[in-house]
Parts: structure tokens; sequence; C-alpha cells
């Protein structure tokens, strides 16, 4: 059975190395945009986009499973940061708040002609960070251009006072519920190895 991750995230990667799975990966071609204002609905959107684009690259059938994720507070959404003074920005406005991470999940069943896509979202508490702390955060994260501002793992776990959600949603794919829509779907986890 063909299983791809539409996605070439290296946390994702390691999330499904972690299961075992054998799998391939095959990113999208498409621009990752959505009008919808519901943190909720705009994720699925772009991972539902992302599993899309990839069933239109292969010939034949396969499971595609494609994820996309960010992180909102207070009606923000914020995006990857254009340069290091918007991350240093970010993280300030976040500094000592409960900011949300959403992730979209979708996975498309070319073997069965079904389509499921669904969300999970994990509140990630921010402790207070000064400016210096946030400044050499910024200069020192190589990272810090990837995700919101801050960039899990890395050295931003310092800044970080507890997560509440499921722990693999903040790295950008819940395994636990993909692995339970696969079983909806009728597959078991000997499907994949």
């Amino acid at each position: 059975m063909r299983f791809i991750l539409a996605s070439g995230s290296r946390n994702r990667r390691r999330i499904f190395d972690t299961m075992g799975w054998k799998y391939e990966v095959i990113t999208s071609l498409v621009d990752e945009d959505s009008d919808a204002s519901d943190f909720n609905q705009y994720v699925m959107d772009l991972s539902l986009g992302k599993a899309n684009s990839v069933a239109n690259q292969i010939d034949g059938k396969a499971i595609i499973v494609a994820a996309d994720s960010i992180v909102h507070l207070n009606g923000k959404r914020y995006e990857k940061p254009k340069d290091k003074e918007e991350a240093f920005n970010n993280i300030k406005e976040m500094s000592g708040k409960v900011t949300h991470l959403t992730t979209g999940m979708t996975i498309k069943d070319l073997y069965q002609d079904k389509t499921i896509t669904f969300y999970d979202t994990v509140d990630v508490y921010v402790k207070k960070v000064d400016d210096e702390d946030i400044r050499w955060y910024v200069n020192n994260e190589e990272n810090v251009l990837t995700g919101c501002g801050y960039c899990l793992p890395g050295k931003a776990e310092i800044f970080i006072e507890k997560i509440d959600g499921d722990f693999n949603t903040l790295f950008g794919i819940s395994n636990r519920l993909v692995y339970e829509k696969l079983k909806e779907l009728g597959y078991s986890m000997d499907d994949f190895k």
C-alpha cells in the first residue's frame, strides 16, 4: 500500500518515523492560501489543498496525509516572520500569554475515494520573557524564521512553561489522531509497515 506524507517538515517525518510507518515524502506545489477567518477552517483548508496537490502529482492509488499549522493569539494569526525584527515582535507579543497552535490534517484515501479533514489545538503557555532574552533567542536560533517566531524543538523551549494538549500536534501532526482516522477508514497499523 502506498502511503505518502505531503510534507517536507523534519518534525512531521520524525513523528512518522517514530511510528515505524513506511511512507514516501511528496511535497505540495500549491500556494498556502485560504480565505477562512476561522483558524480551524484555515488550517484544514491548507492541509486539504496540500493533499489535493500531491494527489494530482501521482498516478494510481495511495493514502496521502497532509498537515498545516498556525499559531494564534487574541484573534491574530502568526505567520512565518519575514525577518528577525518581526520574529522579535511576535515573541514580545506572546510573552506571558497562552498562545494556541492549531494543526489541520487531511487524509486523502485514493483507494476508497474518501477524504477526512480535521484539526487539533494545543495551548502553549509562554513565560514572561524580557527583551534581552528575546533578542538573544532571535540572534541565536537558526530556525527563527520557520515558525511564528518561536521554533520548537529548539532554543525557545526555555520560554515555554507548559503545553496543554497533544505533544505531537505542537510539532505539526498528531500521530494519535491520524491513526484514529486511519482505523475509521478500516486500516490497521500493519497496513503501513
